[in-house]
């Protein structure tokens, strides 16, 4: 077989193929999972089995700025006014210290760890458009040593821990991950 007259076809192809290989550029919509007929989504305060103080507020607060941000949904505050709802609910919070200081015995760093569900729902047919039953985020923050120069860190941890949260929802929700 002569493979001469092959070879120059092939690397006119390799454009063509190269164009065709599904690539695209996150949140551009195509393979969003959401239909259509999503214009505006409510995302209520998440409900809360913690005893963690304005968690739960925390992130539906930085899920709907990530959602104005990035997309083009209309966020609504009341569900009723909404074609899709986002609900959530933090399960657990937890946080241990991952290190400590030598002199004093002092956690000098503290690992927090939340766990959550969300789920988005159409509102028009009930129907699941998007669930993570298990939801997992985490968050380090240090500790000062030293009692004079001590600054309650957490919540500035949870707000960080809470726009990461957003960051992978609002992503998971656009690109089917």
């Amino acid at each position: 077989m002569n493979y001469r007259g092959f070879f120059p076809f092939a690397l006119y192809l390799c454009p063509v193929f190269w164009l065709s290989c599904g690539y695209h550029v996150a949140g551009s919509g195509t393979s969003a999972i959401l239909p259509t007929s999503i214009k505006t989504i409510a995302v209520p305060a998440f409900s809360n089995v913690t005893v963690r103080y304005k968690l739960t507020s925390y992130m539906s607060e930085a899920i709907t700025r990530e959602f104005i941000t990035r997309t083009r949904y209309r966020v609504v505050s009341d569900p009723k006014e909404a074609d899709a709802v986002l609900s959530g609910s933090v399960l657990s919070y937890n946080s241990y210290p991952t290190a400590v200081d030598q002199k004093t015995g002092r956690p000098s760093a503290i690992q927090a760890i939340v766990t959550m569900q969300v789920t988005l729902r159409d509102r028009a047919t009930g129907a699941v458009l998007f669930e993570r039953p298990r939801f997992e985020a985490r968050q380090y923050y240090e500790i000062a040593v030293d009692p004079k120069a001590y600054f309650d860190e957490s919540d500035a941890a949870l707000d960080r821990l809470s726009r990461e949260v957003a960051r992978s929802v609002v992503s998971a929700i656009l690109e089917n991950f």
